[in-house]
């Protein structure tokens, strides 16, 4: 692909036009990529790269200043100059390197399908050793990898991507464009137990469902439990980590994004927008409103009800939780 039709597609401003035939093959890190090659600097911390990067071109905010950083060798180096570099990249990376076949059109031999289930006849995969349960209903052009297990009545919308070892439980419904990595188990029962009077305890029935909107990407390993009656919900464009439990009747609220190793307990309710670091423990019959940014291994055990930033084991706003960790500070300092 040369410079000039790489430049046009992101919008972007070539700085030496003599290069706008320069071919380009494939993309890079800023460290290593090669003269055929484009990378990017959307973070300070890459910028003392572009002094020595072997690249064929650099995407490049309309603020850098190349000057700033010399080169080491004589050789020009051609920049495209666009408003967000990291987007931009994004772009190039489905048409620079593209995604290999996971898995070839068609059912495996030893796939092992009910035969009530739906299945779509337009380029759906399904892999080695795949279960397919009765009544379930599979889009267009979904991808289901060896070894996963669907169970009775679920439903998959179009284009969804599930990887090898999945488990989703009866009843789940998945929207379209969904991305569900190795591990990961969708629908199990909720933590329901009612304590008896001799001491010991009896499972709660989890009789509801899991209900994963439009555009989410769930990573390997989690768990994302379903209602004791009704819905858990994780809504459209959340993206979750590795590692997460999601508790029964949960609410995620559109475009939030979920670190590793985070917890949400039962009924909790959080909001749009929102952005939680990992290991945080978020407990249950609470609501957090949207746009709330938690910081790694905040623990939040009330509802928020205003935006902004929090964090510590309180969960307190980002600003008075510095000050506490300045006045502690000052206090030891006294001490000794």
């Amino acid at each position: 692909m040369k410079l000039h039709e790489i430049t046009e597609l992101i919008s972007g401003e070539l700085t030496l036009p003599k290069f706008t035939d320069k071919e380009i093959t494939g993309i890079g890190k800023i460290e290593s990529a090669g003269e055929d090659e484009i990378t990017f600097i959307a973070n300070p911390v890459y910028e003392k790269y572009f002094s020595g990067t072997s690249a064929g071109c650099v995407i490049v905010s309309r603020k850098f200043n190349a000057e700033l950083y010399p080169r080491l060798d004589d050789r020009e180096l051609p920049l495209i100059r666009v408003e967000d570099p990291y987007l931009s990249f994004l772009t190039l990376l489905d048409i620079l390197s593209p995604q290999t076949e996971l898995q070839k059109v068609g059912i495996d031999e030893t796939a092992v399908i009910s035969d009530t289930a739906e299945i779509s006849n337009d380029e759906v995969r399904i892999g080695a050793h795949c279960f397919i349960g009765a009544k379930v209903k599979i889009g267009a052009r979904v991808s289901i990898l060896p070894n996963t297990v669907i169970l009775a009545g679920a439903e998959i919308s179009d284009d969804v991507l599930i990887y090898p070892n999945v488990t989703i439980y009866q009843g789940t419904k998945i929207g379209a464009r969904v991305i569900i990595h190795s591990g990961t188990v969708i629908g199990s029962d909720g933590f329901g137990q009612a304590k008896n009077p001799d001491g010991t305890f009896q499972k709660i029935p989890q009789k509801g469902i899991v209900v994963i909107e439009d555009d989410v990407e769930i990573g390997s390993n989690c768990s994302i439990d379903r209602a004791t009656m009704g819905e858990t919900v994780i809504r459209r464009g959340v993206k979750l980590d590795n590692m997460i439990q999601i508790a029964h009747n949960v609410e995620i609220g559109e475009n939030t994004v979920i670190a590793a190793q985070t917890g949400v307990a039962g009924s909790t309710k959080i909001g749009k927008n929102c952005m939680i670091g990992g290991k945080v423990g978020i407990v249950g019959h609470i609501s957090i409103c949207d746009n709330v940014i938690l910081t790694a291994a905040t623990n939040v055990s009330k509802s928020i009800t205003t935006p902004g930033m929090y964090s510590g084991y309180r969960s307190q706003p980002m600003r008075a939780e510095l000050r506490q960790e300045a006045t502690i500070r000052g206090l030891n300092k006294k001490k000794t």
